[in-house]
């Protein structure tokens, strides 16, 4: 058999050799895999007391394992379900996910749920009681190796503290020395290393003494009685602030409330309806950084579209011509830009372009600072964008440029046409009934073109009225920047109902421009 047989039924053989024995192996270990990933998402889950999950979680698995195992009529699923398991997870999930967040109010300080939000207050609100209650305090380990306070009061009683409560000893169990426990009976002081080891552990270590009291550790040798400074009333569901007795309601987005404003934090996670989408209307704080934005972002995405198939159309129709010398490696050279990593190159340029030691003013001899400047970094991120996307429209030019037919440049030229009328009459209609398509990819690509502003410029320079939106941050950098760095901290809620409008509004550009090209058909 010769080496081009055997590289062709190289398929035929594979499969042949995946079959019978090992092939049912192979099935067997990738089922096991899989039943021991649900084990243990079972468990995670059933902690949660994520119920409904489970149940899906079982029939899911159930239903793969009955369709891997069983021989003829699930032939077909066996080839759908994978496809079907990937489109769920990396574009079912996310959209739907995305699209739930957008209506509520999952943020920094919006995390929680209610009740953990509600125990996370009474847990955090508590301050140093009236009275200076305090006590000198050793840290000691019980026989089972529990964590435990030794407390000496003022009047010379000992405690043992522990989260479950606080507990007298009597005198003959202890040994005080130097104003503290030295030991207990039963007890083992830490000593050492073991006092550096503790640090997590000891931040949230608390003996409640009732009322709402807890006595906390003050470093290593004290503790205090803290009393707590929000008071929870089940009957009223709100927060009562215990020196003066303001209450604080639940105003139904997310937060504890009181008449004046005032606001208990944290607050917890919960659907606040289409109030992120309002925010975007009706704030100024929001609504006038992201118009400017969003016209930024269409004058980059078309500018840098444009511009592209321009110069990219110009160098194809230019070394398309036969005879040229070194047309090859003319197209070599203006591969380039496209061969060399995207974020690389950007990275190159932003030290390329830097106003101080950039190359460019040097070989030039200017100060333009390109990228410090809010206009001038406009013009770099397009420039910087335009040399990374001509390549792709030389290559897609040059190619649909070759696929028309030679006697149609021929017939129109003997019929008298000029150059010009030529390529507009002809060329150009008949490469756009190719190039059109992926003109419009590349507007939504350009879009959302995150690497390009955010490796650049960052987003920057920082616009005055904003403290998030810079020049030249389009709407998805200026979306990542809401979600991670906005107000009080990360605003997943209004990142999200943004992230709706970018689809939205690249959904509609592109179904109005593909229906737009439909008319370029007929000249094909």
């Amino acid at each position: 058999m010769s080496a081009g047989t055997r590289a062709l039924s190289l398929p035929t053989r594979l499969i042949s050799a995946f079959s019978g024995t090992v092939g049912l192996v192979i099935k067997i270990v990738l089922l096991s895999l899989v039943n021991a990933f649900a084990i243990w998402a079972a468990v995670v889950l059933s902690d949660h007391h994520k119920w409904r999950a489970l149940g899906l979680l079982a029939f899911v698995t159930a239903a793969i394992d009955a369709i891997y195992l069983t021989r003829r009529w699930t032939l077909p699923l066996k080839f759908l379900i994978p496809g079907t398991i990937f489109l769920l997870a990396f574009q079912v999930i996310p959209v739907a996910y995305t699209i739930n967040v957008a209506f509520t109010n999952y943020s920094t300080g919006h995390i929680l749920s209610r009740s953990e939000a509600i125990a996370n207050i009474e847990q955090n609100s508590l301050t140093e009681a009236g009275n200076g209650a305090s006590y000198a305090m050793t840290l000691m380990r019980s026989d089972k190796h529990q964590l435990v306070l030794a407390l000496l009061d003022n009047s010379g009683h000992a405690f043992i503290g522990t989260p479950d409560g606080l507990r007298p000893i009597p005198r003959d169990q202890v040994t005080i020395a130097g104003g503290t426990i030295a030991s207990a009976q039963g007890y083992t002081p830490l000593k050492g290393t073991e006092l550096g080891s503790i640090d997590t552990e000891l931040s949230s270590y608390k003996v409640p003494v009732g009322g709402g009291k807890a006595i906390e550790p003050q470093g290593f040798d004290s503790a205090v009685v803290l009393e707590p400074t929000y008071r929870f009333d089940a009957r009223k569901d709100a927060f009562v602030r215990v020196k003066d007795g303001v209450l604080f309601k639940d105003n139904g987005r997310g937060s504890f409330v009181a008449a004046n404003g005032a606001e208990i934090e944290p607050g917890w996670k919960t659907y606040v309806g289409m109030r992120n989408f309002g925010r975007i209307i009706h704030s100024p704080l929001i609504r006038s950084p992201f118009l400017k934005v969003f016209l930024w972002t269409m004058v980059f995405a078309t500018s840098v579209v444009f511009l592209s198939f321009a110069l990219g159309l110009l160098l194809a129709i230019t070394l398309n011509k036969p005879g040229l010398s070194f047309q090859r490696t003319y197209r070599a050279l203006l591969i380039i830009p496209y061969a060399v990593p995207a974020f690389l190159a950007l990275l190159v340029w932003q030290g390329l372009l830097n106003d101080d030691f950039g190359v460019v003013n040097r070989a030039f001899h200017t100060s333009i600072p390109w990228l410090f400047d809010p206009n001038w970094a406009r013009v770099s991120v397009i420039l910087v964008s335009v040399w990374l996307t001509v390549p792709y429209f030389f290559l897609v030019s040059l190619g649909a440029l070759q696929s028309i037919p030679s006697e149609l440049i021929e017939a129109a030229e003997v019929d008298g046409g000029g150059a010009w009328q030529v390529f507009r009459k002809i060329t150009l209609p008949l490469l756009l009934v190719a190039v059109a398509p992926l003109m419009i990819a590349s507007f939504a690509f350009n879009f959302n073109n995150f690497n390009n502003i955010y490796l650049l410029t960052g987003g920057g320079p920082a616009l005055n009225n904003s403290p998030v939106a810079g020049a030249t941050d389009i709407l998805i950098s200026y979306t990542y920047k809401i979600a991670f760095a906005a107000g009080k901290g990360q605003d997943y809620g209004l990142a999200s109902a943004i992230a709706i409008l970018i689809f939205i509004t690249v959904g509609t550009i592109s179904a109005i421009s593909f229906s737009r090209t439909k008319a370029l058909e007929n000249l094909a």
